[in-house]
C-alpha cells in the first residue's frame, strides 16, 4: 500500500504560516522551518500584548491627570478620592480625555472633588 500523505493539506497549512511570516527578515519569511518558530514567538508577544495595553493605557491616563490636576491645587490620589466621597463615577480614560479637550470642564470637577474631600 502506498503512504498517504495528504499534500493538500500540509500545503496549505505551510503557506498559511509563510502568509503570516511575509515581512520577516531573511529565511524567517521564505523557508517554512524558520517561518513556523518566528510566527510561534511573534504569536506569544501578541498574545501578552493585547493584555498589557490595558495596562499601559491605565498609567497614561492617570499620569495625565495627575499633570492635570496638580495646577490646580490637588494631587491624583487626592482627586480620586474627593471623586468617589462626590460619587463622580468617571473613569480615568474619561477624566484624561476631559483634562485636555475641555480644562474647563476639568477644573470644574476637580473642584466638586476638593469639595467633597474638605467634607469629610
Amino acid at each position: 500500500m502506498p503512504r498517504v500523505t495528504n499534500a493538500p493539506a500540509t500545503l496549505q497549512r505551510r503557506k498559511k504560516v509563510l502568509k503570516k511570516a511575509r515581512g520577516y527578515f531573511g529565511n524567517k519569511s521564505r523557508l517554512f522551518r524558520f517561518a513556523k518558530d518566528a510566527v510561534d514567538h511573534a504569536e506569544v508577544y501578541a498574545y501578552r500584548d493585547r493584555r498589557k495595553k490595558k495596562t499601559e493605557f491605565r498609567q497614561l491616563w492617570i499620569v495625565r491627570i495627575n499633570a492635570a490636576c496638580r495646577p490646580l491645587g490637588i494631587n491624583y490620589s487626592r482627586l480620586m478620592s474627593g471623586l468617589k466621597a462626590a460619587n463622580i463615577q468617571l473613569d480615568r480614560k474619561q477624566l484624561s480625555e476631559l483634562a485636555i479637550h475641555q480644562p474647563e470642564a476639568f477644573k470644574a470637577v476637580v473642584e466638586q472633588a476638593k469639595a467633597a474631600q474638605a467634607g469629610n
